[in-house]
């Protein structure tokens, strides 16, 4: 329902002291800010009203009853995206013009890197493009395992699309010349967003993304907060230029530059091969954050040596995919070597155990590379992976395997791989589904809800014959995290049993 009059007054009011008051806005421009926002909304009054201090203002609440009068008054299209476009080009006129961000933030570096990150973290929630009351939704635990403590994510925070919108991109038609080229650009910086009905096809808003340069490696970087954070101060850092992810010295060179930059944070970046990658292989790009994960905490099994890098310390975690650490306080030192173990990984084959460098011309290798700084070390994980198919499994042999794709069936990448699970919204329901009928007694196999996971939840029930109510969501919960730890297993490529282990020892014989 839109807003009377006097509503809209002391809304937008509201939302612009909020906006001086996090420094979006400075005081002096509180007038212009006001008649800004009415001109997102499409109104031209009434008048402001007096508000006191709103530091403590529900911005998604606020921003969707604006967005409400921006459909009333026709400047925005009555669909879940038309009002996040609304909403955000509301937050684009509050949030302060990039080169202002880019500036104060590299003030700030000058003196501190935390004080720039944490000032810029900040900003970025305070304008509404990190959705903190979104992501605040999403279901987190850790589950205890013979790999420690594994986190594991349903992601509620992400909104489903708008079958509206989904009709529209239907009947749209298609074009070649897409602006942005994809979502990870540095030109979406401000962009307005498209309508799934929009030739070029459905396209967020981001009136109120700010990018900071960077340079790395010599080229034009930038980085950004993702909107839909998976973990702590969760950051992507892009290439100005739209062109594929590559793994190599090049990228790994990018990842030690930015923890010199941010020594605070980890960066990673997804593996560069269909399956074994991430979600978006179109753009290069990094991501980094402030957050401990469960593999930077796993344990040592072994040291190696590579006799060309004598003064670089390298070891096997302790983890379900095959991980090797790198550790030196030179940082020559640590690339030659990461870049030694990436080349002999792209040509290695073990038949035995699986392992194909390439079929048919195409490469299978490739590492997940993520860098961190400790003290005055430099730190390089490099899991290794390989995205070879086979009849029995054709998503990937070290992908998730077919009896776990009820929980998980998507890639494993870079977030994942370091122990942080991140589960289908479906599963709230699906798993509610399955304790009714386990705690019932009732039929699995005939409810859609539960269906997918009757085999699994047999297999629970006689683990736990005893199940009641009041252990049923933890039991489930530890269930389901050691199903992630499984699925790590599945992507590890040489496995933790004797011929895995005597597999691993002939590839690091090889460096």
């Amino acid at each position: 329902m839109a807003l009377d009059g006097s509503a809209l007054a002391h809304t937008v009011s509201s939302l612009v002291s909020y906006a001086v008051g996090c420094g979006l806005v400075d005081a002096a421009d509180e007038a212009w800010a006001y008649n800004a926002v009415l001109e997102s909304v499409g109104a031209t009054g009434p008048a402001p009203a007096a508000v006191g201090d709103a530091s403590d203002l529900d911005l998604e609440a606020t921003l969707a009853s604006l967005a409400e009068v921006a459909v009333a008054n026709g400047v925005a299209d009555d669909t879940g995206t038309g009002r996040d476009r609304a909403a955000m080009r509301i937050m684009g006129r509050l949030t302060p013009r990039p080169s202002d961000v880019a500036a104060r933030f590299h003030d700030l570096e000058a003196a501190s890197p935390v004080s720039a990150t944490d000032w810029f973290y900040k900003l970025s929630c305070d304008a509404g493009y990190v959705r903190r009351a979104a992501i605040a939704r999403n279901i987190r635990w850790t589950t205890p395992t013979r790999w420690g403590d594994l986190e594991i994510t349903i992601n509620l925070s992400k909104p489903e699309k708008d079958p509206r919108d989904i009709a529209a991109a239907g009947a749209a038609a298609s074009t070649d010349e897409v602006y942005p080229a994809c979502q990870l650009c540095m030109s979406n910086e401000g962009y307005p967003g498209r309508a799934a009905a929009d030739v070029a096809g459905a396209h967020p808003a981001r009136q109120n993304l700010r990018i900071i340069p960077l340079e790395l490696e010599g080229e034009r970087w930038g980085l950004q907060y993702s909107p839909y954070a998976y973990f702590d101060e969760h950051c992507i850092a892009m290439s100005a230029e739209h062109r594929p992810m590559h793994v190599d010295r090049t990228s790994m060179s990018c990842l030690l530059d930015l923890v010199d930059l941010f020594p605070h944070y980890l960066f990673g970046s997804n593996a560069d091969l269909p399956i074994v990658g991430g979600s978006i292989l179109s753009h290069d790009h990094f991501q980094g954050g402030r957050h401990v994960f469960p593999m930077m905490r796993a344990a040592s099994c072994e040291t190696f040596a590579m006799g060309e890098h004598p003064d670089v310390s390298c070891e096997v975690l302790v983890w379900p995919l095959s991980v090797l650490r790198l550790t030196s306080p030179d940082r020559t030192h640590v690339l030659d070597a990461a870049t030694h173990v990436l080349t002999c990984w792209r040509s290695y084959s073990d038949a035995s155990v699986g392992v194909l460098a390439e079929t048919c011309g195409v490469p299978h290798n490739t590492c997940t590379p993520i860098v961190h700084r400790d003290g005055d070390d430099y730190v390089v994980d490099l899991a290794l992976r390989c995205n070879v198919t086979s009849d029995e499994n054709p998503l990937g042999v070290f992908h998730p395997h077919a009896r776990w794709h009820h929980i998980k069936k998507e890639n494993i990448g870079l977030i994942e791989v370091m122990g942080l699970a991140i589960l289908p919204p479906r599963l709230v329901g699906e798993l509610d589904a399955v304790r009714v009928h386990l705690l019932d007694g009732t039929s699995l196999d005939d409810d859609p809800l539960s269906a997918s996971h009757a085999p699994w939840a047999r297999e629970v029930a006689e683990r736990h014959p005893d199940l009641t109510a009041d252990v049923a969501d933890q039991v489930l919960k530890d269930e389901v995290g050691a199903v992630f730890g499984h699925v790590l297993e599945d992507a590890g490529v040489f496995k933790w049993d004797d011929e895995g282990r005597a597999a691993l020892e002939r590839f690091l014989a090889t460096l």
